[in-house]
């Protein structure tokens, strides 16, 4: 009985041990939608409120937590950043290897200025970056930003629907994932997690 017993607990180790080695094995399952092979993430240069320039090719290095939308947005830009913000959270220390730009899809109303002010509500380190339509519209074509003007015959005026995408982009400046909407921030900090380790 007693050999029984020691071949039972031998059997149940090994058992453990080949899951634990076959689960280490598996390849990482990111929670994004992986872009693969990764292409060139398309490069720009916009305006910070601070009057410097922003170029995304100048990043390289860091991973960038690419958004487009609008500082009147009533619900998914506050949203979406605020998640930003907790997956910067989530990081830790890793957090100073990420970049989170937001760039407007409304520069009739969204200066430079007033997109700098806007994101420093969520966090002082994001960046807000606006220009004319003429400098906006290749950056839009690039990353397939479908905007549109509706009328709402409100005092609050006119709202934008817009893609509601965030593109993350690798350290050798490649475009590496998107998430959609809603994405939890603890599932993007993973994959963020994952992206740097691969970097290195």
């Amino acid at each position: 009985m007693k050999r029984f017993s020691l071949w039972l607990v031998l059997g149940i180790v090994a058992a453990a041990v080949v899951g634990i080695t076959l689960a280490m094995s598996r390849p990482y399952q990111y929670k994004g939608s992986l872009i693969e092979p990764p292409m060139p993430a398309p490069d720009f240069s916009l305006r910070q409120g601070t009057g410097e320039t922003f170029t995304l090719s100048e990043q390289k290095g860091s991973v960038a937590l690419l958004f487009f939308g609008y500082t009147a947005c009533p619900d998914v830009c506050p949203l979406t950043l605020a998640e930003m913000k907790r997956v910067k959270s989530e990081l830790g220390r890793l957090a100073d290897q990420v970049e989170v730009v937001f760039i407007t899809v409304d520069p009739e109303r969204d200066t430079p200025e007033r997109m700098s002010q806007y994101v420093a509500g969520f966090d002082e380190k994001f960046i807000g970056l606006s220009g004319t339509e003429e400098e906006l519209a290749p950056v839009y074509k690039g990353y397939g930003v479908y905007r549109a003007k509706r009328e709402t015959g409100s005092a609050a005026g006119y709202l934008m629907d817009h893609t509601a995408v965030v593109y993350l982009i690798d350290p050798d400046s490649n475009l590496r994932l998107t998430y959609a909407y809603g994405t939890p921030p603890e599932a993007i900090a993973a994959d963020i997690r994952q992206v740097l380790k691969n970097a290195r």
